[in-house]
């Protein structure tokens, strides 16, 4: 009976102490994601589009709620890519395919991860007029409005995946035009300047885009294809990043947006005196959709 008891207050000790290594062994796993989240830095590229703006900022507001550092680097989709290969850079969250950034996902497939996931999958690319150029309604009717263009495509970015495919699109309708390069900030700028002379003006556009909701913009019509059809945005990291951040990688995987949520998300942003600002104040009024990505 005694050596029965013994037994039982042995197996009671184990138990005891098993539970308690467990207990320490889940609290210290617990500690040490913490101080992982806590000192680790997550480097996002921010090129300078509205929509990219826009959603690097507000995952810049969901990370840091979760006690990730974030930080976010002002590049172009060049030097982007380069970076990513590097390691330099963690994320880059707008990667448009199939066709727009064609070119980077032949280039750096296999030293990059491009993920299969999209965020947005009703994208929109062309070369845009104002509604009321009324006799342009084609890529083809450029050729015969050449003068009235003054033979000149207002574009962005050099280097962006649209421009490339804008400067193919000249030679595919053998169109005599000068594609000016600047900034998306300074296109916008000449859209709404040509606007408010009722001027023709013809620039390369996409949509998601605020621009739409302010001014009365037509996409031209593209016979060819040239640009393609719907295009889809997905999001790219440096290699490893997975393994080092697991929980991040599995959330940017669920992150999807329709029309009207990135549509919001922008103008929070554009109105706000600081993006960021923006930012933080749709993912209050979005925290319920937030919480399904970040579940």
């Amino acid at each position: 009976m005694k050596s029965w008891k013994k037994a039982l207050s042995l197996i009671l000790v184990l138990l005891v102490g098993a539970i308690l290594t467990a207990c320490g062994s889940s609290d210290e796993a617990s500690d040490k994601e913490q101080a992982e989240a806590s000192d680790e830095e997550i480097t996002i590229g921010q090129i300078n589009w509205a929509e990219n703006i826009a959603v690097t900022n507000m995952w810049k507001v969901i990370l840091e709620e979760k006690d990730y550092k974030v930080k976010l680097n002002n590049v172009d989709m060049g030097t982007t890519m380069k970076a990513l290969e590097s390691g330099d850079l963690d994320a880059s969250l707008e990667v448009w395919l199939p066709v727009q950034d064609a070119n980077y996902l032949k280039e750096y497939k296999d030293t990059v991860n491009f993920s299969e996931a999209t965020w947005y999958d009703k994208a929109k690319v062309g070369l845009v007029v104002p509604t009321y150029v009324e006799e342009v309604n084609s890529v083809e009717d450029l050729k015969k409005h050449k003068e009235k263009f003054e033979g000149e495509i207002v574009g962005f970015d050099p280097g962006a995946g649209t421009m490339e495919v804008t400067e193919q699109l000249m030679k595919d309708y053998n169109l005599d035009y000068e594609l000016l390069p600047s900034s998306e900030p300074a296109m916008i700028a000449e859209i709404g300047k040509a606007i408010e002379n009722k001027e023709p003006i013809v620039a390369p556009l996409w949509s998601p885009h605020w621009v739409f909701s302010k001014y009365d913009l037509k996409f031209l019509e593209d016979p060819k294809k040239t640009y393609g059809g719907v295009e889809k945005i997905h999001h790219a990291t440096r290699q490893g990043f997975a393994e080092d951040y697991p929980k991040v990688s599995e959330w940017m995987k669920n992150w999807k947006m329709n029309d009207q949520q990135i549509g919001e998300l922008i103008e929070y942003v554009e109105n706000a005196d600081e993006p960021i600002d923006g930012a933080k104040k749709w993912v209050e009024e979005n925290q319920e959709l937030v919480d399904k990505w970040v579940k």
